[in-house]
């Protein structure tokens, strides 16, 4: 059983994806694109292209990520699995032995600083520290090198999370859970992560320059 703690109440965000990627609308009409069309912005064509030329294997990747996602949100949330994959089958264990002390699932951040929103998936205590939790599903195991926008994405997670709740989170935690029989668990910290973030945003805002007119007048 995971030990829950009281989580701050924060403002839900309406979501609409479109071919340019999704956008967060808060309750002041205002729209914030997602992390993970900003931070994979620059590969954003190249993936389109994939999809395109590999419509069942981009399905399965899909509907693949999608179950391990939910499955994890269940049992970190004390639920009985019934139908248990294998990639969540493998990552199991390592929940169980680093994960607890749950603050957040699946909640709606956003930053005026940034102007950036996403749902993270998890904040909680891994092995006692507070850390940005992200679970991935995939198909071969992980290189660092090759995960880079994976970190920039808790990185942007961890910044909102202050900007909301005063609290700071210096770790995060990518659990991967790959078809080649291995979980990896990458940890990091968010500081080495901020400046790769931020060329990242500015290189998105400025191939739309009227969303970045539009933001930079809108006061916090």
């Amino acid at each position: 059983m995971f030990n829950h703690v009281d989580s701050p109440v924060l403002e839900e965000l309406n979501a609409t994806t479109t071919e340019k990627g999704r956008m967060y609308k808060r309750d002041n009409g205002v729209s914030y694109p997602s992390v993970t069309t900003v931070v994979g912005h620059e590969k954003n064509k190249f993936f389109a292209q994939w999809r395109k030329d590999n419509p069942e294997e981009s399905k399965r990747v899909l509907r693949r990520g999608n179950i391990v996602h939910q499955l994890v949100e269940d049992y970190i949330n004390n639920e009985e699995i019934n139908n248990p994959t294998g990639l969540f089958i493998q990552l199991k264990p390592h929940l169980d032995r680093h994960v607890n002390n749950v603050i957040a699932q699946e909640v709606p951040l956003y930053s005026n600083l940034l102007r950036l929103a996403g749902r993270v998936d998890c904040i909680a205590e891994y092995d006692g520290v507070v850390s940005v939790i992200d679970f991935k599903g995939s198909t071969r195991d992980k290189r660092k090198k090759d995960i880079k926008q994976y970190f920039m994405q808790a990185t942007a997670y961890s910044i909102m999370w202050k900007e909301l709740t005063g609290q700071t989170i210096d770790q995060i935690v990518i659990m991967v859970s790959s078809e080649e029989g291995n979980v990896q668990n990458f940890i990091e910290k968010p500081i080495n992560y901020v400046a790769p973030l931020k060329l990242a945003i500015d290189k998105y805002y400025e191939s739309r320059p009227v969303l970045n007119e539009v933001l930079s007048n809108i006061p916090e």
